[in-house]
């Protein structure tokens, strides 16, 4: 009897789990795809998105509109956003809104993204060419959108893991920083961050702040449209793995992402800021800080557009002579 009534207490004890694991999901998010809720081994809850040949990609995107914020980059509406992504072996992911990789955890507020090591077979297997999976603040799909990325390229097994930061305003984008990650983000858990003011947008890996993205006069910057923050995980390797010479091996599916403890501190669209919103409204680099940019460029940056004469044959944009 009492072996009987501690099984029923444990099945019980993963049914409530289970339904607290989807609360924020369902309370914050849309979702697409194939979406699965969950709990680590440290206990907290995760968000997983499973990719394979047959389910196509899978995501999800905040129900609220920010607009300047801590949550959700939008331009106007500052924001700053934190995801915990576990990426594993396997894959590689865009965020619009959303890490890459075989076991990214999201963790909310466009800010904070970190990965840990797979514990199960995938962890044994190669990095999939694939793109797709990432964090991004999107004011939709048209051709004048917004839009602010940090997104996991894909590679090949052996080759560093390649970060992709990327802003878009009023349709006008191109503006990629790619960086090979300094260590491997299947390993542990790590924190990317986007924030997002009227001055500037900054992106931060765990503690170091790796672009500064300013508003100068005159220019194209996010201001108006409020975004959404978006999760995803989908095949890109058609163009991200190593410009599309290595496709997908879908062998090595299914791939997962798992995102965790949302956060957000933003400015809702029609509605009032977060408490503590100062804290990253204000936000621009000090010396130090600019320090670690300037490090992070000389150290680990493969791509800055403001160098692709060939790409830019009219002309480099006008903000690569300003900085």
């Amino acid at each position: 009897m009492a072996r009987r009534f501690l099984a029923v207490l444990a099945v019980a004890l993963a049914l409530l789990q289970a339904a607290s694991a989807k609360s924020w999901l369902d309370k914050r998010f849309n979702t697409d795809g194939t979406v699965r809720t969950g709990y680590d081994a440290s206990g907290q809850e995760v968000v997983m998105l499973n990719l394979n040949q047959q389910s196509g990609a899978a995501g999800f995107n905040s129900k609220e509109q920010f607009l300047y914020g801590r949550v959700s980059p939008l331009v106007p509406i500052q924001s700053r956003t934190e995801t915990n992504v576990g990426i594993g072996p396997g894959s590689a992911m865009v965020l619009v809104s959303a890490p890459v990789g075989p076991r990214p955890v999201y963790d909310s507020d466009v800010d904070v993204c970190e990965s840990k090591k797979p514990t199960d077979p995938i962890a044994n297997r190669k990095w999939i060419n694939m793109s797709g999976g990432g964090v991004q603040l999107s004011s939709g799909d048209d051709e004048w959108r917004d839009e602010i990325d940090m997104e996991f390229m894909g590679n090949s097994s052996g080759h560093p893991v390649v970060l992709n930061t990327n802003v878009w305003a009023n349709g006008d984008g191109k503006k990629e920083h790619q960086f090979d990650l300094w260590f491997d983000p299947a390993a542990d858990y790590h924190t990317y961050t986007i924030i997002w003011n009227p001055e500037n947008i900054l992106f931060k890996v765990d503690n170091l702040f790796i672009r500064s993205f300013k508003r100068f006069g005159g220019l194209p910057y996010p201001s108006s449209k409020p975004m959404r923050l978006h999760a995803t995980l989908w095949d890109g390797s058609y163009w991200a793995t190593e410009k599309g010479k290595i496709p997908i091996n879908w062998s090595n599916a299914p791939f997962v992402v798992s995102y965790r403890n949302f956060y957000a501190n933003a400015c809702v669209s029609g509605g009032a800021c977060h408490a503590g919103s100062d804290s990253w409204m204000k936000k621009q680099l000090d010396g130090a800080e600019w320090g670690t940019v300037k490090w992070a460029e000389r150290s680990y940056m493969r791509y800055n557009y403001c160098d692709d004469g060939y790409r830019f044959p009219q002309g480099l944009p006008a903000e690569c002579s300003r900085y």
